[in-house]
């Protein structure tokens, strides 16, 4: 979702409100800080500017041991369902339920049936 607002294709303000309280995982805001370095040089400027204002702006949620060992409850329950799902994913739904925050996502894949995991599906829009 924080991807595609960069990209203009979806505008930050259609998907978070005012009164709503954001807040990002640890681990989006390495994949955010990963996107800078991979990104184009040509357009690598824009998207640190971009990512640089965005984490200036939203709180970042720690994984500590709270977090920990409610991924370790989720990695358990994927395991036990046969039904992997990535890494980043999990870690974001863990830092979710821990913090009582939803997953705000346009790819509800990586989230869907996780127990105590409350999810909110965006509509996705192509370039």
């Amino acid at each position: 979702m924080l991807i595609a607002a960069e990209r203009s294709t979806t505008a930050i303000n259609e998907v978070v409100g005012d009164e709503d309280d954001v807040a990002i995982a640890a681990v989006t805001a390495a994949e955010l800080l990963v996107g800078v370095q991979l990104a184009d040089p040509r357009r690598k400027p824009i998207r640190q500017a971009f990512v640089d204002a965005l984490l200036a702006g939203i709180p970042i949620e720690p994984y500590d041991l709270e977090v920990a060992r409610v991924h370790a409850a989720l990695l358990a329950h994927t395991r036990t369902e046969g039904r992997v799902r990535g890494a980043h994913d999990l870690l974001i739904a863990a830092t979710a339920r821990a913090r009582a925050r939803t997953v705000v996502t346009t790819d509800a894949s990586g989230f869907e049936d996780l127990p105590d995991v409350t999810l909110r599906l965006l509509p996705s829009r192509s370039r």
